[in-house]
């Protein structure tokens, strides 16, 4: 058991990218029904919102259910608290939050984990969770 790899991390982001955007295009689909077929402006705000909710329910409902998403059970992940128990409720829902503002400074977030003396991500730090790797044969 050690701290997740910035690789890993990455990894586990585009499958679960993979698996939200999929979850995001049937999300669209309501809003192409009620358009009658015509494209859905992107700037819609109830569109825009469904689809922030469809992330939130993705990773929030996993985190705080399983501690795990897809790609992170893929990768061999487990987000746990501070003292090895499942994240709750409050805290996947900051951590989202937070995994948010970690991407707007360029990623900066994610990328202070190269230099915490923990290998902890803004996030992790603010929702006081982290991320383990644990080894296939562990």
């Amino acid at each position: 058991m050690k701290p997740a790899s910035l690789l890993r991390r990455l990894g586990s982001m585009l499958y679960d990218f993979l698996l939200v955007f999929a979850l995001m295009c049937l999300g669209t689909i309501p809003f192409l029904i009620i358009g009658k077929g015509e494209a859905v402006p992107s700037g819609t705000l109830p569109h825009q919102m469904t689809l922030l909710a469809i992330a939130y329910a993705f990773f929030v409902g996993f985190w705080s259910r399983s501690g795990r998403t897809l790609g992170m059970q893929s990768w061999g992940l487990q987000l746990q608290q501070e003292n090895g128990e499942l994240p709750t409720w409050q805290q996947s829902s900051l951590r989202f939050t937070a995994a948010i503002i970690s991407w707007v400074p360029l990623g900066l977030g994610f990328w202070w984990q190269l230099w915490d003396k923990d290998s902890l991500t803004w996030h992790d730090r603010l929702s006081k969770t982290r991320l383990i790797y644990y080894p296939k044969n562990s």
